[in-house]
């Protein structure tokens, strides 16, 4: 399979970009900094096709979409969550995911291309009602700005008629890979409150093949 990976240089989109690549598919990593992140070669029978390029460009995305089977989307924010929320400090801007996704799925809809994944954030809609207080006032107080463009970008994924299909991790971790899978439902409830980013790229790998999937969303949790 074809697969662009939208915000692939690094968090989960590395670890899906070297997932996809381990499980034999041909990868387009696109990211603004993508050629120095993959400079050396993944280990896996798939190839991955770095392309520099901003999410926010219409051009480009438009040119990285076209000839894809499928498309993942892991944009965020990588600075310090307490500078973007409190001293609006980011190297990207802050509606990078709703606005990034949207550039995205106008870029599908010019191509044709149908497939698309997008990582979002659990405790939005229903699975709010699954946090601890503790963590309610982590969102609103620590990311709230990125979790309301979360909000946005979900609002973007469903209302774009393409076959979608929206992944909420809880929080990530850089915890080695483990024989141990994920666990995924779609009714919102979680187990733990932390997954490795490991354990989500098999998560985004799987959910591409999965017919099933479409029109769902998932609950990534461990």
């Amino acid at each position: 399979m074809d697969v662009l990976v939208v915000g692939a240089t690094r968090g989960s989109g590395l670890a899906v970009t070297r997932e996809l690549v381990e499980a034999g598919h041909r990868v387009t990593a696109f990211g603004r900094t993508a050629s120095a992140a993959f400079a050396t070669p993944l280990p896996g029978p798939g190839t991955v096709r770095p392309v520099d390029g901003d999410a926010l460009d219409p051009e480009a995305v438009a040119k990285a979409v076209a000839g894809q089977d499928a498309v993942v989307v892991t944009l965020g924010i990588s600075d310090n969550p307490l500078a973007v929320q409190w001293l609006r400090r980011a190297s990207s801007p802050a509606d990078v995911r709703s606005r990034g996704t949207a550039t995205v799925v106008e870029a599908m809809r010019e191509t044709g291309v149908r497939r698309l994944v997008v990582q979002s954030t659990y405790g939005l809609g229903e699975s709010w009602a699954h946090l601890d207080l503790t963590w309610k006032l982590v969102f609103r107080f620590v990311i709230g700005r990125q979790f309301t463009d979360s909000g946005r970008q979900e609002e973007v994924v469903r209302g774009s008629g393409l076959d979608w299909t929206l992944v909420r991790p809880v929080s990530l971790t850089d915890d080695p890979a483990t024989g141990t899978s994920a666990h995924v439902t779609t009714d919102h409830t979680r187990q733990g409150l932390k997954v490795s980013r490991a354990q989500l790229a098999r998560v985004h790998a799987d959910t591409l093949a999965d017919p099933a999937t479409v029109g769902a969303t998932l609950s990534v949790s461990a």
